[in-house]
C-alpha cells in the first residue's frame, strides 16, 4: 500500500530523541511500507509494546490490503459481504467527511481506474463505476455494488499511524516521532524536511503533537499515469501536497484530494476544518507556497 516516494526527516517508525542509546528495535513490513521502531527505557516493557504494536498493523493490514487475498477489503472487492471491524467502521466514516472536504476528490471507489490503467485498458469504460457514497449495513453486514472496487491506500496509512501514536501515549511513552506511511509528533517539535521528487528539498519545519502526510502525484505511475486519480477525471494540480493536522488520517486523505484542487479552494475548505494546520503546496515547476500559519 505503500505509495510515497518522499522521506521527510527520520528513518524510523518511531524515534526517541536518544536514538543511538540502548533501544528495543523492530523492523519489518507493514501496510506495504518499511517499518522500524525503536523504543527506549525498561527492556521488556518496550517489547511488550512491540509486540502489541506488530499485532495492531497486522489488524489494520487484514482490514485494509489491496494484496491479501483473503483481506476484509480483498473480499468487499471481490463481490463478497463482510462484517465491518471497528477499524473499517471509523475509516468508511471518515472517508465520507474527506470526500466531502476535498470537494469530491478523495474517493476510495477509484480503484476501477487503478486497475484499467495497470492492465493498459482505456479508464473511460470503467468510469461509470465510480462514484463515492456512504456503503449500506444491512444485518450487520456491507457490500459493494456489482462491478465496484475499493482502494483505502489514500487513508489507511494514516489511520495506522494514528492508531500507532495513540498506543504509545496510552502506555506512557513521550516525544517519539512515529511514522508509518505518514508522521505523527507525540511530543516534540521534531525538524522535517519538506522535499518533492523533482525539485529536492525545499525547507524545513518543526512538527510538535501533530500529524503531517504528503502526497506527490507523479512519485508512481500507473501506465504512465500519476498514481492520484480523480473520480472526475481530471489531473492533479500540484506536483506534491503536505497537509499538518491532529490527525494523521485526516492529513492522509486531504493530502490526496487537494492534489486536484486550486490554492482558493484548499483555503476554503480548510478554514471549515479547526483540526487543520499548514498546507504546502509544490507546483510541478518546483515553487513552493504554504497555506496558514
Amino acid at each position: 500500500m505503500n505509495r510515497r516516494s518522499l522521506m521527510i526527516g527520520a528513518t524510523a517508525a518511531a524515534l526517541c530523541p536518544g536514538f543511538g542509546r540502548a533501544q528495543t528495535l523492530w523492523s519489518g513490513v507493514a501496510l506495504g511500507a518499511d517499518v522500524t521502531i525503536a523504543l527506549g527505557g525498561d527492556a521488556e516493557r518496550a517489547r511488550a509494546t512491540l509486540t502489541r504494536i506488530r499485532s495492531l498493523l497486522d489488524e489494520i493490514e487484514q482490514d485494509f490490503s489491496l494484496y491479501r487475498p483473503g483481506s476484509n477489503l480483498s473480499r468487499l472487492n471481490a463481490g463478497q459481504a463482510v462484517v465491518p471491524t471497528a477499524h473499517m467502521a471509523r475509516v468508511l466514516s471518515l472517508c465520507t467527511q474527506m470526500h466531502i472536504a476535498t470537494g469530491g476528490r478523495f474517493d476510495p471507489s477509484v480503484q476501477p481506474l487503478w486497475t484499467a490503467l495497470a492492465q493498459g485498458r482505456d479508464p473511460g469504460a470503467v468510469r461509470g463505476l465510480v462514484g463515492w457514497r456512504p456503503l449500506e449495513v444491512t444485518e450487520g453486514l456491507i457490500r459493494l455494488s456489482p462491478g465496484q472496487s475499493l482502494t483505502l491506500n489514500g487513508i489507511a496509512q494514516g489511520y495506522a499511524t494514528d492508531a500507532v501514536r495513540a498506543l504509545l501515549q496510552a502506555r506512557g511513552y513521550r516525544d517519539l516521532l512515529v511514522e508509518v506511511g505518514e508522521m505523527a509528533a507525540l511530543g516534540g517539535p521534531f525538524r522535517l524536511a519538506l522535499s518533492d521528487p523533482d525539485a529536492g528539498i525545499l525547507g524545513h519545519f518543526g512538527l510538535k503533537n501533530r500529524a503531517l502526510a504528503v502526497s506527490s502525484a507523479r512519485a508512481t505511475l500507473i501506465g504512465g499515469h500519476p498514481h492520484l486519480l480523480s473520480p472526475h477525471g481530471d489531473a492533479p494540480i500540484w506536483s506534491t501536497v503536505a497537509v499538518e493536522a491532529d490527525s494523521a488520517a485526516v492529513a492522509d486523505a486531504l493530502s490526496t484530494g487537494w492534489s486536484f484542487l486550486r490554492p482558493d479552494q484548499i483555503a476554503r475548505a480548510k478554514d471549515r476544518m479547526p483540526g487543520v494546520g499548514r498546507v504546502w503546496l509544490v507546483s510541478p515547476g518546483g515553487e513552493l507556497q504554504t497555506i496558514g500559519a
